[in-house]
């Protein structure tokens, strides 16, 4: 069944209306109805996806609700399948506050990994087949044939779609979006070409930052990487290192999709975002 929005919406109203319904048919699918409502936010966090924030806002009569924020820088330049598991995601994150132990802050434990490949999302360091399933900056790729992917296809059958984008990624932001897992998923599931090489009119509107429009980010001379522990260095692109206080590889945050957690509860999809991330 399709879900048409009336011609004369409002932008924001469109936009919100868009990523409330993706909330409540994965909520329903992966989690059985069982989250509670959430701030839904447009946040332009440097180098992340997304982040989700417990009890970040009040209301006038003494309520709290938690924060999902979604960048908006992504969504033109990321396959759509990739945006919808950075709502899930921070959906995860959701469910651990409200019905599991979320533990020490910014760290994603065994409860949320197991919760996360539960419903198709396999978690992973490097955000590719091989990274650790537990840490400080953890993100995911889809399992093909899962619960996620499968519930994915449902929503894009239904004619789902995010209408508006931002117009003025970063360079970062379009290799993100060449450089994703879920290029090599199907169509079906949002995967494929992200909106920026698939469209035409997207490339045309899309402006990045000392590109030609629609044209990928040039690869870079010199590349920030991470470990586990948070320790930082540059190199080059090819630079294979191992951090001897924590023991794990430095991973490129260039080409990562990680989550971290901001002040206070906060779990960030990406604060080492231009190296983007999730949370």
């Amino acid at each position: 069944m399709t879900h048409a929005i009336p011609e004369d919406t409002s932008p924001t109203l469109q936009n919100y209306e868009e990523l409330q319904r993706a909330f409540d048919h994965f909520n329903s699918e992966l989690f059985d109805g069982q989250l509670p409502s959430c701030l839904i936010t447009l946040q332009r966090e440097k180098r992340s996806f997304g982040y989700f924030s417990h009890k970040r806002f009040a209301n006038l009569m003494g309520g709290t609700t938690d924060e999902i924020a979604m960048n908006p820088c992504y969504f033109g330049v990321v396959p759509l399948v990739e945006t919808m598991q950075t709502m899930v995601h921070e959906m995860v994150h959701l469910w651990q506050a409200h019905f599991g132990d979320v533990g020490r802050t910014r760290y994603h434990n065994r409860q949320w990994a197991d919760k996360m490949e539960s419903i198709g999302l396999m978690p992973s360091s490097t955000g590719r087949p091989g990274g650790k399933r537990t840490g400080d900056r953890v993100a995911d790729y889809a399992l093909e044939g899962g619960r996620f992917l499968q519930s994915c296809e449902r929503l894009i059958t239904a004619d789902f779609r995010l209408s508006w984008f931002d117009r003025f990624p970063a360079p970062s932001h379009v290799a993100a979006g060449g450089q994703a897992e879920s290029v090599s998923l199907s169509p079906a599931v949002g995967g494929g070409a992200p909106p920026i090489a698939a469209s035409p009119l997207v490339a045309s509107m899309v402006v990045t930052q000392g590109l030609t429009p629609g044209v990928q980010a040039k690869k870079q001379t010199r590349s920030k990487f991470r470990c586990s522990c948070g320790n930082n260095l540059w190199g080059k692109p090819s630079l294979a290192a191992m951090c001897m206080t924590c023991g794990s590889l430095f991973v490129s945050v260039e080409q990562t999709s990680f989550s971290a957690t901001e002040p206070a509860g906060v779990a960030a999809s990406d604060e080492a975002g231009g190296d983007p991330e999730k949370d």
